[in-house]
């Protein structure tokens, strides 16, 4: 990606636990200068003070991003500590639930704002993250806020606010979904007889190389499932389990999404 913008004018970070981290690495990574990035961190890690960024310092006049990315409960707390910058500064949210509206009250309502939802993955350059920005936001500022996030992963836009519930259930909380069914198909390995070390190895490079081919596969993932599975074999004896409409995979993933779409909701009453 090109820096420049940010180069010029710098970048700041409220916040840096998981996500912060994750996105910050990703962004060091593709080569942004260390001295380009601000972070505002009550309990600054040893890996972000390592980073030779400017942590708890003072803040440029005009940065070109100023990315929002303390947990919401902490928001109403945190954000007078960059509400100075509105009018200088263009938004980027990344707290799920927090409503553009919740933060043009806390910010003034002609702050340039882009709600988004990353996940994790961006710390190995492999996240998605979905966004939409408000009135105050133009199209260079959300070619920006793209950039930053592509250097990270995939990004697509929102046409409607109201997606970003469903999306912080799919893809922003997601990635513990998966990382559950890596523990529970080595555990279920491990009660099969293998090894714990063995069981691990296997449910991780399983998990992580299906994905890899399901996202690159011209064939959709429901084909890739037929492809696998030959009448009457093991995959099918399998499957017979997961796809049970009463107590297999289908419903219990639709009350987990659900309740995660639920609870993004309630963030944002």
């Amino acid at each position: 990606m090109d820096f420049g913008a940010i180069s010029e004018r710098g970048l700041v970070l409220l916040g840096c636990g998981k996500m912060g981290g994750a996105m910050l690495s990703g962004w060091l990574a593709e080569g942004l200068s260390p001295g380009a990035v601000h972070v505002i961190d009550p309990k600054p890690s040893d890996w972000l003070t390592a980073q030779r960024v400017h942590v708890n310092g003072s803040l440029p006049p005009n940065p070109a991003m100023t990315i929002l990315a303390v947990k919401p409960q902490m928001m109403g707390e945190a954000l007078p500590q960059v509400a100075a910058l509105s009018g200088q500064t263009v938004y980027l949210s990344i707290a799920a639930g927090t409503t553009i509206a919740a933060l043009e009250a806390a910010l003034g309502e002609g702050s340039a704002i882009i709600r988004a939802m990353p996940n994790t993955p961006a710390a190995v350059a492999r996240g998605i993250t979905a966004l939409i920005g408000n009135a105050h936001v133009n199209e260079s500022d959300m070619k920006l806020a793209e950039g930053l996030l592509s250097a990270v992963g995939q990004v697509v836009r929102l046409d409607n606010e109201g997606d970003m519930d469903a999306v912080t259930a799919v893809s922003g909380s997601g990635p513990a979904y998966v990382f559950h069914m890596i523990e529970c198909l080595a555990a279920a390995g491990e009660a099969e007889g293998l090894s714990a070390d063995l069981a691990m190895a296997l449910a991780k490079a399983t998990v992580a190389g299906a994905g890899a081919l399901a996202e690159q596969a011209a064939d959709s993932p429901s084909q890739l499932r037929v492809n696998v599975t030959s009448p009457n074999g093991t995959t099918q004896a399998a499957l017979d389990v997961l796809m049970d409409e009463t107590g297999g995979l289908p419903p219990l993933m639709r009350r987990a999404v659900s309740a995660a779409a639920e609870r993004s909701r309630e963030l944002g009453q």
